[in-house]
């Protein structure tokens, strides 16, 4: 079997078989296979697209590439959630805590931000002291224990993924469904779970741009998981403003802890319990309207709170700041951005949010570039809210006192305001059910 066959059977837009799917990655992970023949085919597929049969066949061989996590030690129903992106999204700290209070086990691995997006890990270590990384012994007790964990992922697992990756980064192919699909799913799969909900967003903050784009790549994601033998559930939810009112890592996991004690915005609540909703659902066949309300009165509760209180401590970081959030570390220098005209947010580039959300520090261009968790954005004004001249749109937070203009100018530029007052989308476009 040669790659060059491969390459020219999938330009001319014919399908792979099982044997040359195989046969690349293995090959490709082994060295053996340049990166010049593997880009020319990560470009073919994301010119000429995959199969259902191809692309589940990709996702199973990535899945075997490295370790995978036996979850067979853990007593219950094992779930997870996975989020496909999104500006401001802290979700994971509320839904994972709500979802172990409720009685599933939620054995997360999560990931860092790279660009516009923020990353779970990069979240929690805005905590002092916490440790995302630990043995798979030490995870699997942990969740045992208290019912939650989100970790690191470990370099074993999936390492044909980590290795595609940087390749489709450097070469324009990150945006091909089929190749989306299979390291999202790729992942999700070694990692264990046997119930896992998606929230797969769409909008001007989101890899997909539509409502259509969304859902065709959720509906890809649950028929591989479906043939590997998962529950699948996904959200379809719209990214086009931020999740919530901060942007940042530590002021998102303050919005986080505020929510879970029954003081965070509307949308993040409502996306929120019905993730966890779905996770309890799938792991306990309990109707999902009956689930959303045992969310909600989990976290009015404060049992959610209490969870994410153990896990923080069960991973070392300092547990006394999810009582007093406003001990976090806060940033030396803000900026106050003022609107100088009057009427409606009427649109938000949130992918421009998201990086000017960067440039105060809050995110990465690089995987190896540092992050200053007191970095970020208080959005007090959103899409539909109308505006005074003088109103406080924003809040910028920063170390870097030099990026303060630029981070303002960028803001600025992701937001229009006009005269006459728009309809707002709502937050959760479907739900669909494998």
């Amino acid at each position: 079997m040669r790659m060059y066959d491969i390459i020219e059977k999938k330009r001319v837009g014919n399908e792979l078989t099982a044997e040359e799917i195989r046969f690349f990655i293995n090959e490709y992970c082994s060295g053996k296979i340049p990166d010049a023949q593997a880009s020319a085919l990560l470009m073919a597929i994301c010119c000429n697209g995959m199969t259902m049969e191809e692309t589940t066949e990709l996702t199973l061989t990535m899945e075997r590439s490295g370790d995978i996590l036996d979850l067979s030690p853990i007593d219950g129903p094992t779930a997870d959630k996975h989020s496909t992106g999104g500006v401001g999204d802290k979700t994971s700290l509320v839904v994972a805590p709500t979802a172990a209070a409720m009685g599933c086990k939620v054995a997360k691995m999560s990931g860092r931000g790279l660009g516009h997006t923020g990353g779970t890990l990069d979240k929690l270590e805005s905590i002092p002291g916490m440790i995302c990384e630990m043995s798979e012994d030490m995870f699997m007790q942990q969740v045992n224990k208290i019912g939650l964990a989100i970790v690191g992922q470990t370099g074993h697992l999936t390492p044909a993924d980590g290795k595609l990756y940087a390749l489709r980064d450097e070469t324009a192919t990150v945006m091909s469904k089929p190749l989306i699909a299979s390291s999202i799913m790729s992942k999700k799969l070694a990692a264990g779970c046997k119930n896992i909900v998606l929230d797969v967003k769409y909008g001007s903050g989101a890899f997909m741009k539509t409502k259509e784009d969304a859902v065709e790549l959720a509906e890809i994601m649950i028929g591989i998981g479906q043939k590997a033998g998962r529950r699948m559930t996904a959200v379809i939810s719209s990214m086009e403003e931020p999740l919530g009112h901060n942007v940042g890592n530590s002021l998102e996991v303050i919005e986080a802890i505020q929510t879970l004690s029954g003081d965070g915005p509307r949308d993040l609540l409502e996306l929120s319990t019905t993730l966890a909703g779905l996770m309890y659902s799938s792991c306990f066949d309990t109707p999902f309207e009956k689930a959303k309300e045992l969310a909600l009165e989990t976290i009015r509760s404060g049992a959610a709170k209490d969870r994410l209180r153990l896990m923080v401590k069960a991973q070392r970081g300092d547990s006394n700041l999810v009582d007093h959030p406003e001990c976090f570390e806060t940033s030396r220098f803000t900026q106050v951005i003022r609107a100088t005209q009057s009427g409606y947010v009427t649109n938000m580039d949130t992918e421009g949010i998201g990086l000017a959300s960067c440039i105060l520090g809050a995110g990465r261009e690089t995987m190896d570039d540092a992050v200053d968790y007191s970095a970020g954005i208080q959005i007090l004004k959103k899409t539909g809210e109308p505006v005074q001249v003088g109103d406080t749109l924003a809040i910028l937070r920063t170390k870097r006192e030099r990026s303060l203009r630029d981070a303002e100018d960028r803001y600025l530029s992701s937001l229009t305001i006009s005269e006459e007052e728009p309809e707002k989308e709502p937050l959760i476009y479907k739900i669909l059910e494998g």
